[in-house]
């Protein structure tokens, strides 16, 4: 159709020449009848697939018109044949050439020709026209192109696509240039060629792909499916745009062209009883490990045998070696390559490399190269000017010796600045560390003045308020020391009966002050029990804890801590006030469902108080007159938390074991309240031989007589086991000592004082090792400040930051330190098996005897 279009009549010569052929091939009359199918040709050339029964059943109605196209095709085809033997494009113009005895030639051909057509069915004028309609131009052309006055006739059956021609009609001359698409498809159509076909399987939907060529035919197709999905072929049919497509067709004749794509429908004939199932591809096939070649031997099939091949899965990937394409198909074809390894040449015996080549020899010459000058001086023809030109006088000669004497002076003068930059440097620096000296000693002496400020209004805090055994120490020590001031100013005041008065006067203030600090110890006791109650609940509701390998912590709920949980729940609520009466009944309502899981005398009571308390609010009985009533359900409540059988993590946290046998071990008995009680109920010192008094008895006996504060030792020996934990060398002296045994070293050894600055403030001082490298004992410790400890620490040398008279001054306070402690049982072991180790080098060794001591009966 490109090749109609493109010879389109260019001249009127050509337009007349094919004028005067037609009418010599029919008679007038007929060809008026031809130009009707022409002129509806002649419309817009986008015709459709739907038109084309309609053009058919036209042409049937028509014999005659039909006849005129097939006579004048015919024509059109041999003048194309002459032609081609000239070796000259095929045109329509190019008729105008042929003689008047090749038209009557071609006439008598056209009448045989004829006879032939008119046998043949009628069928191939459809491929005709659909082929046609294919290699007309688009439908967004020129108008220009629509005012053509020829157009294309089919050609007869049996005459090959490639001979079809245009008949021109009779048109006015003109020069309009028309265009040609280049985008039209030949006639020629390769039926090689590939096309992408999608069969959607009705009516699951499921789409199949396939590349199929255009002279494939619908039945192979069909066969293709049925042997996939397992059918019958006559039970599966196609579908091509909503009808069922004839099996003999093939995809170029459904209008596909190369590399086009077509959608078609794959339904079943009986979709209730045989549907189409789904369609699952092939799996890929995987080579075996091992496989077994047979190999013939002779032709008549002697000697054949079976060799098993091993075959290796290949590790990389397979090597691109080359290939070639085939030109047609396009099809690629790559070079295999063979698994096994090439062979390697044998080494050469001739030596290729040696030193000689291998050695590159330098050589340092030195070069001056020359440099060509030009003067110009003035001459006959050539005048130069001399006002440009300078007189230079030669100044004083430089020797060498003068030449290195300046460049002497000035890097004296470079060191000289130099070395003023760097004098300035420093001092800057010393200035800068003097500033930042002094801000730091001036935000230190700020710290430790708010420290002392806090720590006093701490203290006086602790005095007005007090709340723990510490505080009332705290007080006694306080009222004691009052005591002991008062008597030495009447002592030293009054005399005979002035001075009993004075002492009858002091009793009865000391009396009353015991008094309202024994006040304040009851009201401590109440929040203190309330404090131990809720302390005693959330140990046993907490979570199990541990820590992992990788030192994170996990937290794990058992049903005993669920339980001990919801009681913990259940005795906050019954405690709690300012509730309605409404909430105080569930409260209630929940308690009694909780005690009446186990049945005893205790859950029965419980039930009793409740239902009491339940009677009482409905009869509307004020709060105040239910606190008794409240506080018996709370201690019984508390008294069934406390229970093992009721709540099993409070076995664990009773002091009282519940297996008798236990009490039997670590049972001791105190002479002063006369009571058999655990070995944590004692307090045991460094020097004690016996057990002695209990620590209740023993505070009794400090309230009353002694009144001693050990909590400034207490605080002293704290961070003392907090420093030795962080040398990790496994120190265990400073765990052996108790505040008594440090007190003894503070005040008799160390003088209560810093043995460098003499500061007495106990808060400010505190206990390092004189040598670092050894553990810290009594026989191995300084009393210093804070500040002086911190010093001391960073000394490397001892000897070298004290000195001779220092050192000595030590060696001998840790000398009576060391007869004192070796003394006393627990150090007496320690100090031998250190001995026995190596010998001690800040003093004498001295392991005297153990002196009885009488036991704090």
């Amino acid at each position: 159709m490109a090749d109609q279009e493109g010879n389109a009549p260019t001249d009127q010569v050509q337009e007349e020449k094919t004028e005067e052929t037609v009418q010599q091939e029919v008679p007038t009359g007929d060809a008026v009848k031809t130009e009707e199918p022409v002129a509806e040709q002649t419309e817009p050339v986008t015709q459709t697939a739907t038109e084309v029964p309609q053009q058919e059943e036209e042409k049937k109605e028509e014999p005659t018109e039909q006849k005129q196209e097939e006579q004048s095709q015919e024509e059109t085809g041999k003048q194309e044949e002459q032609t081609e033997e000239k070796k000259e494009e095929p045109a329509v113009g190019q008729t105008e050439e042929k003689t008047e005895d090749e038209g009557q030639k071609q006439e008598d051909e056209k009448v045989e020709e004829q006879t032939e057509a008119k046998t043949e069915g009628q069928t191939e004028e459809k491929v005709e026209e659909k082929t046609e309609e294919k290699t007309e131009a688009k439908p967004d052309a020129p108008e220009k192109d629509k005012t053509k006055e020829s157009t294309d006739i089919p050609a007869p059956p049996g005459t090959p696509q490639h001979t079809q021609q245009s008949m021109g009609t009779e048109t006015e001359p003109t020069k309009d240039d028309h265009e040609v698409d280049p985008h039209a498809t030949s006639p020629r159509t390769n039926l090689e060629a590939t096309a992408t076909v999608k069969i959607v399987l009705m009516p699951s939907g499921q789409v199949v792909t396939l590349a199929c060529t255009l002279g494939q035919s619908l039945r192979e197709l069909k066969d293709h499916f049925a042997s996939e999905l397992k059918m019958q072929f006559n039970m599966i049919y196609l579908m091509f745009d909503g009808k069922q497509a004839n099996d003999s067709l093939t995809l170029a004749d459904l209008g596909v062209g190369p590399n086009g794509t077509i959608q078609l429908e794959l339904q079943s004939t009986d979709p209730v009883n045989t549907p189409i199932k789904t369609y699952r591809p092939k799996q890929e096939y995987h080579m075996p490990d091992v496989i077994t070649v047979r190999i013939q031997g002779s032709e008549d099939g002697e000697g054949a045998r079976d060799v098993v091949v091993e075959i290796e899965r290949a590790t990389r990937k397979k090597p691109f070696i080359g290939g070639y394409r085939h030109k047609t198909s396009g099809i690629e074809f790559h070079h295999a390559s063979a698994q096994t390894m090439k062979k390697q040449p044998p080494p050469s015996t001739v030596p290729k490399y040696c030193r000689d080549t291998q050695t590159v020899e330098q050589k340092h010459i030195v070069q001056q190269t020359t440099n060509d000058m030009s003067t110009q001086m003035s001459k006959i023809g050539v005048f130069v000017s001399n006002v440009p030109d300078k007189l230079l006088t030669p100044g004083s000669y430089t020797t060498a010796d003068d030449h290195h004497n300046m460049i002497l002076q000035k890097i004296i003068l470079i060191q000289k600045y130099y070395r003023r930059w760097l004098a300035k440097r420093y001092v800057t620096k010393l200035k800068d560390d003097k500033k930042d000296r002094e801000e730091f000693e001036k935000q230190e002496e700020i710290r430790k003045k708010k420290e002392k400020e806090d720590r006093i209004r701490k203290e006086f805090e602790r005095r007005m308020n007090p709340k723990s055994k510490e505080d009332f120490d705290l007080l006694y020590h306080a009222l004691e020391k009052w005591r002991v001031e008062e008597m030495e100013r009447i002592n030293q005041t009054a005399d005979g009966a002035e001075r009993k008065a004075a002492l009858c006067m002091l009793l009865d203030q000391e009396t009353q002050l015991i008094s309202a600090i024994g006040r304040h110890k009851i009201e401590a006791d109440t929040e203190n029990k309330d404090k131990r109650i809720q302390q005693f609940l959330s140990k046993a509701a907490a979570p199990k804890k541990w820590k992992g390998f990788d030192g994170k912590s996990t937290e794990m709920d058992t049903p005993y801590t669920i339980r001990a949980k919801e009681l913990q729940d259940i005795y906050n609520s019954i405690n709690m006030k300012y509730l309605t009466q409404d909430e105080r009944l569930d409260v209630l309502l929940t308690l009694k469902h909780t005690v009446k899981e186990h049945d005893c005398k205790l859950t029965q009571e419980i039930i009793e108080l409740i239902d009491r308390e339940a009677d009482l609010l409905m009869r509307g009985v004020r709060e105040n007159n239910l606190d008794g009533l409240r506080k018996r359900i709370s201690t019984l409540f508390l008294q069934y938390i406390k229970t093992p059988t009721f709540n099993p993590e409070a076995a664990k946290l009773l002091k009282v074991p519940q297996d008798p046998s236990v009490l039997r071990k670590n049972i001791y008995f105190c002479p002063s309240c006369n009571q058999y009680l655990p070995s944590t109920d004692f307090a045991l010192s460094s020097n004690s031989r016996t057990v002695g008094k209990c620590r209740r008895c023993t505070k009794i006996d400090n309230d009353a007589r002694t009144r001693q504060d050990f909590s400034t030792f207490q605080h002293m020996l704290k961070s003392l086991r907090k420093s030795e934990e962080g040398f990790k060398d496994g120190s265990k002296i400073a765990f052996l000592l108790q505040e008594q045994d440090l007190r003894y070293l503070v005040e008799k050894i160390w003088s209560g004082q810093s043995i460098l600055s003499a500061w007495e403030d106990l808060y400010d001082l505190t206990f390092v090792r004189w040598d670092k490298h050894q553990e810290w004992s009594p026989w191995n410790c300084i009393l210093l400040t804070k500040d002086e400890a911190a010093s001391h620490v960073k000394l490397v040398d001892l000897e070298e930051g004290y000195g001779q008279v220092f050192m000595q001054k030590v060696k001998q306070k840790h000398t009576l330190a060391r007869n004192y402690f070796s003394r006393l049982p627990g150090m007496a072991e320690h100090v031998r098996e250190k001995a026995n180790e190596k010998s001690m080098i800040s003093g004498p060794s001295v392991a005297g005897q153990p002196v009885p001591v009488q036991s704090r009966a």
